[in-house]
């Protein structure tokens, strides 16, 4: 069951840094440095939209709107790391069996 708990914990990380790579991307995008026009981009782009947007758009229904503020990928990465401290804290749980 340890192995169970360090994939959890792996599967989340990874959730972790997608989320982060697609908020500095947008950010890039939106000041410019980067442009949809050059292929490796539009395709890390759609394929991170892609991965996030049934996330997101579970998320947006709840958040009431904030005008152009979008808070989705911030409570995402809430919801990541209280996850995270849920499965830590219960890890006796996965080393006992």
């Amino acid at each position: 069951m340890q192995s169970l708990f360090q994939i959890i914990m792996l599967l989340l990380d990874i959730a972790w840094f997608i989320i982060i790579a697609h908020v500095i991307m947008s950010w890039l995008i939106n000041f410019q440095v980067l442009n949809l026009r050059q292929p490796l981009v539009a395709q890390i782009w759609d394929g991170l939209n892609r991965i996030l947007d049934p996330v997101y758009s579970r998320i947006r229904s709840v958040l009431p709107q904030m005008g152009g503020l979008d808070l989705a990928p911030l409570v995402a990465l809430i919801g990541l790391m209280i996850l995270r401290i849920v499965l830590t804290n219960n890890a006796g749980f996965f080393y006992s069996f």
